[in-house]
């Protein structure tokens, strides 16, 4: 096995090591983000409250795709996928601590430098595809791409899953020392493998250069941020808190039915290219970004609906989660696709950083809102509602400038 590793192609070899920091990665911080919603709603918590323990999580992902694609096109993609990991670990072991430290202060600040470390992983792990398979070669891109993607969503599954199940076993702080301990050896294996140069511009890019000048990527962007708004703005608090308290699920049963979805969702972001790609074979284009995001849209609504006409509550809300994960897994899939494709080769970590800066503040948005407007509607069915319905705008929106993408002649 490992003189046949050894005898691969260098892309193929870095490939795999920058597919394996990011699974190693996104299982940890699916892992810590189930810890912390759990173990602050068992300690009495609000919803508000625990989406404010996001916030700076979120914010600094606005600010690291920024800052972070032009460091990577200047330093190298190695080093800011080795810097995120670093931080990671960091963040980690800020968390393991006395109970009486784990102030809302204190936690924001760690989930802080885990939004830095975790923006800085994704935006490197998605520029370093795009340098490593030729410019001539999109349907393989697109292949790459949704494998990185959707196996790292599965592995984001399996950390809800490892969240919720190492709450049970080893209580908070050990969860989060294991998982510390874990990452660090992928941090050392990986400053050993990772080259030197991965995603170095040629010219080094001054920092005015991280405003994307490209139309297709600005709106492409402004498309994702209302995409993952639609997604986190009931999926991130106030789902979870609706299964807890509406229908009774103790901290495994979330955990482990929100772990299996996003592991689902995962899978389906990994086949995606053989059902997204048209009947001739061609790679997608912004006519596929709408049509994806107007099927997208009416689920949530229909969802709310249901709820409020009283339809059996656990199968609307679970039958309609799967289906939205389904069609979500395409739009995701397909947006990761394209931003990779448009970005322009020299300086690649430029127009990722800046997309998916939008995206994190898509998350942020989502994230704020999932828990205002739960509490806010008194949480329960009117709450989740209200978060469906809102979900639902945030498609018409990514749907109507997902019309102003570039489409093939």
């Amino acid at each position: 096995m490992i003189a046949r590793i050894a005898s691969l192609p260098d892309t193929i070899k870095q490939y795999l090591v920058i597919t394996g920091n990011y699974w190693a990665f996104t299982l940890t911080d699916g892992a810590l983000r189930m810890l912390v919603v759990l173990y602050f709603h068992q300690l009495g918590y609000a919803p508000l409250a625990i989406a404010m323990l996001f916030l700076f999580y979120e914010f600094f992902g606005v600010v690291t795709n920024l800052v972070g694609g032009w460091l990577g096109a200047r330093w190298g993609l190695n080093r800011t996928m080795n810097i995120g990991l670093a931080l990671q670990v960091v963040a980690l072991l800020m968390l393991v601590v006395d109970p009486a430290w784990l102030t809302v202060a204190w936690v924001m600040a760690a989930q802080a430098l885990s939004g830095i470390a975790k923006d800085l992983n994704k935006m490197s792990a998605k520029s370093a595809v795009k340098t490593l398979v030729p410019s001539d070669a999109q349907g393989a891109l697109f292949r790459w791409v949704a494998i990185l993607t959707g196996s790292k969503n599965t592995l984001k599954g399996i950390g809800f899953f490892l969240g919720g199940l190492l709450l049970t076993l080893l209580g908070f702080a050990g969860a989060v020392l294991a998982m510390a301990i874990m990452l660090t050896v992928i941090w050392l294996l990986s400053l050993y493998l990772l080259k030197q140069d991965l995603g170095k511009t040629k010219n080094k890019p001054k920092f005015s250069e991280i405003f994307s000048k490209s139309p297709a990527v600005n709106y492409l962007s402004a498309a994702r941020l209302f995409l993952f708004g639609a997604r986190d703005v009931w999926f991130v608090v106030a789902l979870p808190v609706f299964l807890s308290q509406s229908l009774d699920w103790n901290h495994w049963q979330v955990g482990s039915f929100l772990a299996l979805w996003v592991i689902g969702y995962g899978l389906v972001q990994t086949v995606a290219p053989k059902w997204v790609r048209g009947r001739d074979g061609r790679v997608p284009d912004g006519r596929s970004a709408f049509a994806w995001a107007c099927l997208l849209l009416f689920i949530p609504a229909a969802i709310a609906l249901a709820l409020q006409v009283g339809i059996n509550i656990q199968a609307a809300v679970l039958g309609g989660l799967l289906l939205f994960g389904v069609v979500f897994a395409f739009n995701s899939s397909l947006h990761s696709y394209l931003i990779v494709s448009y970005a322009k080769e020299d300086g690649v970590s430029l127009d990722v950083g800046f997309y998916y800066m939008a995206n994190a503040m898509g998350r942020l948005m989502g994230t704020l809102l999932s828990g205002w407007l739960f509490q806010l509607a008194s949480m329960g069915i009117s709450g989740l509602s209200l978060c469906l319905y809102v979900s639902s705008a945030f498609v018409v929106l990514a749907a109507f400038l997902s019309l102003a993408l570039p489409r093939h002649k």
